[in-house]
Order: structure tokens, then sequence, then C-alpha cells
């Protein structure tokens, strides 16, 4: 049973200034989340300006990239939890040494997958079931983007650093860079280069290169001048953020799948996939921002229990997933008020804009629940409880979402919607467990051990 002692015992002010403070912290994320999202919808609009083959290719694209992309996203869960307890701990000569260990791991093991992605980017493409009018367009832009993956790496890990060490302001400013950058180059690279539909995902990796920069400056002041590098650290980070990596691979190779399920749609499949892509990256609206907050989450509980205040991490867990909850609430009344206008911004194909339209009203049932465990999974996260949350997250895609969808959509034939409504029930799934872990306080004793 969940544990309700919490409610029983609450002091209010303390838990307003545990909302105070993980709102200070998540706020400069959010907008890092937004600048992601302009990002992606540029993306999809300028693909969307040259036609919906070129939509549906960016959506199938960025869920293979994903996949290469796991283990820097797996680095920065350990790295953030590893660091965040360093930070507060005091351990200023061990935490120097924590910093450059990541660093060079970053670099190696993105310089690693860099080249691995552009080998095999293509051939992935080659061997998945998608329609074929898409399969060449596809090999092009993964890679490119493939190419640009170590750069990525850097920025996604050396962002989780600052986030860490409560320098979060300055990520803030070197996503602003990536993101302005990102954008001229994509309108640039496409309307006026012979480069074309390719000028999407260059703009994205040359957008990187100078992010990398920027962050690698911030990021050296934390390292001392006598340098150690320490397998240690990097086990634990290994220890914590591979339950994280294969969770992502599991839950991105889960949509790869269901990317596949909608084009055996019998009727209008590359429509629906161009609004499932479309709809997506209007979704990241909400999921942006819960994702910012989620991150928040686990530096904060992090840094408390840094500083051996467990009941102050447990209830800023609770703080920051009640702020977040409402905060998305007000995004999705606008987007289910306008999802036809904005549907529209994405396509001119009236069968995309209508399906994406539906999607975006049956998905938003479940978004407050998305949010919800998502940021008590961020928390989990901080404290090093990472396998937890891997083995909900993944039976919730495998177990739930795909059986779901399968068998409602194409072999009971009931159509897109019931694909839509199948990943509702998938989120409600998690949210349960997710929050039922989290109440019975066992992710508090791993962050003991990793102390």
């Amino acid at each position: 049973m969940i544990n309700s002692s919490f409610f029983n015992k609450i002091n209010f002010k303390d838990f307003k200034g545990h909302i105070k403070g993980s709102w200070s912290t998540s706020w400069p994320m959010i907008f890092i989340m937004v600048f992601e999202f302009l990002i992606s919808l540029t993306d999809i609009y300028i693909a969307g300006k040259l036609g919906k083959e070129y939509q549906a290719s960016i959506g199938f694209v960025s869920q293979v990239y994903m996949i290469f992309i796991v283990l820097a996203n797996a680095l920065t869960v350990g790295t953030v939890s590893v660091l965040s307890r360093q930070f507060t701990s005091g351990e200023t000569r061990r935490f120097s040494d924590s910093v450059y260990s990541i660093l060079v791991t970053i670099i190696l093991s993105g310089l690693a997958l860099s080249v691995l992605g552009v080998f095999l980017g293509p051939f992935a493409m080659s061997i998945m079931n998608i329609p074929a009018e898409l399969k060449n367009i596809c090999k092009s832009l993964i890679m490119i983007l493939a190419g640009g993956m170590l750069f990525h790496y850097f920025i996604i890990n050396s962002n989780g650093i600052l986030r860490a060490t409560r320098n979060v302001k300055k990520s803030l400013v070197t996503m602003a860079i990536v993101c302005v950058l990102n954008i001229g180059l994509t309108f640039i690279f496409v309307f006026y280069t012979p480069l074309g539909y390719l000028g999407i995902t260059l703009s994205t990796s040359i957008s990187y290169l100078f992010g990398s920069i920027v962050n690698f400056i911030h990021v050296a002041k934390l390292i001392d001048k006598i340098k150690t590098f320490s397998i240690d650290i990097i086990k634990s980070v290994v220890s914590i953020g591979w339950p994280s990596g294969l969770h992502q691979i599991a839950w991105t190779a889960g949509y790869t799948i269901l990317y596949m399920i909608v084009a055996m749609l019998p009727e209008n499949s590359v429509d629906v996939v161009a609004a499932f892509a479309n709809g997506g990256r209007i979704e990241a609206a909400i999921f942006m921002p819960a994702f910012a907050f989620a991150l928040s989450s686990a530096v904060i509980t992090g840094n408390f229990l840094g500083e051996k205040k467990e009941d102050s991490a447990f209830a800023a867990g609770i703080a920051t997933a009640f702020t977040g909850v409402i905060f998305i609430i007000i995004l999705i009344i606008v987007v289910i008020l306008n999802a036809e206008t904005l549907a529209s911004l994405l396509s001119t194909n009236p069968n995309v804009i209508n399906e994406c339209k539906y999607y975006l009203y049956i998905s938003m049932a479940s978004e407050p629940f998305m949010v919800w465990s998502m940021i008590l999974s961020g928390s989990l996260n901080g404290a090093g409880d990472t396998r937890s949350v891997m083995i909900i997250t993944v039976s919730g895609m495998w177990l739930v979402r795909l059986p779901l969808c399968y068998i409602f959509a194409i072999w009971l034939n009931l159509g897109s919607h019931a694909i839509w409504w199948s990943m509702n029930a998938s989120m409600l799934f998690q949210a349960v467990l997710i929050t039922a872990r989290y109440f019975r306080k066992g992710w508090i004793k791993k962050g003991r051990r990793f102390n």
C-alpha cells in the first residue's frame, strides 16, 4: 500500500517552500525545453512545406536517431545523480575528479557512436518496415544526424553537469544560442541552397557543434588543475545510468514499432504516420516542460540526499510533481481549444490535419498522469533508483501499449483512434505503479547507498 504518513504530518509552510524551490530550478529548464521544442517544431514545419513524405521521414528518423543517443541520456542520468550529491556534500576534490572523468567518457563514447551511427543508420532504415517512398529520404537524413552525434552527446551531458551544480542558467544561454542558430540555418539551407531537405539535419549538427564549444568553456571551470581519471566514478555513473539506458532503448524501440503499427493501417497509412509525427511535435509543448520538471526533480532530490535531508527530498518531489501538473493542465486546455489550428500550422493536407486533431483530443486525456509519473520518476532517478523506473515504464510500453495497439487497431481493425486510446491506457498503468513506488520510499535507501 502507498504510505500516507507524508500527508498526515505535512508542514504546509515547508511544502510551500519546496514548491518555490522547485520552480526556481525548473523555470530555466522549461525554457531550455521550449528551445528544443522550437527546433523540433521548425523541422516538422519546414518538412511539411516540402511534402508529407518529408514530414513522415522526419518522424521515422527522429525515432531511430534516439536509439543512438540513448547512451548519452543514460550517462546523464548517472551524472546528475552522482554530481548533484557530491556538489552538496563538500567533497571538492572528488567532485572535480568526477567532472573530468565524465567529460573524458562523454567525448570517447560520443565519437565512437557517431562513427557507428554513420554506418548503421542507413542500414537500419533499409530493413525497417516503412513505406518505400520514405526510405531514401530517411537514409540521407540519418547519416547527417549521426555525423554530428558527438556534439549532441557533449551538449546533453555537459548540460547535465551544469544542472547538477546549480548552473542551469548557463545551460539556458547555451540552448538559446543553439535554438537561434539551428532555426536560422534550417531556413537558409532548405530554401536558399541546393541542400534542400538535407539542410534540416545539417543545421542541427552545426548548431550542436557551436553549443558544445560554449558548454565546454563553462564546464572546464569546474575542474581543478590537477586532473585524475577515476574509474570508480565512472562505475558509479554507469551503475545508476544503465537501467535508464535500457529503459530508453526499450521505450524508443517500442515507439519505433508503434510507428510501424501505424504504418500497417489498411487505409491512409502515410497520412496517419504524418499526423502522428505532427501530433507528437505539438504534444512536445506539454512533454518538454514536464521533462524539465522531471530533470529539476532529479537535481533537487540529489542535492537534498547529498545534504542527508531525506524528508526534504521526499517532500520536494511531491511539491515538484504538483507544480508540474498544475502548469501542464494550463497547456492542455490551450492545446484542446486550438487543436485544429495547431494541426493546420504543420500541414496543408486535410486528412493529416483531421487525424492530427483527433490525436490531440485523445492524447490530452492522459497528459496529467504522464506528467505526474514523469516527475516522480525524475526524483527516483536522482536517488539512483533507476532500475524501478525502467521496469515500470518498459512494462507499460511492451506489456500494455504495444499489445493493445496491435489488437485493437490491426487485429480488430478499429483504426487509428484505438491506437491513441491504447497509449492513454499505458500511461495510466505507469502512473499508478510509479506513485506506489515513490510512496513506499525504497528509493531513499538507494540514495543512502550511493552517497
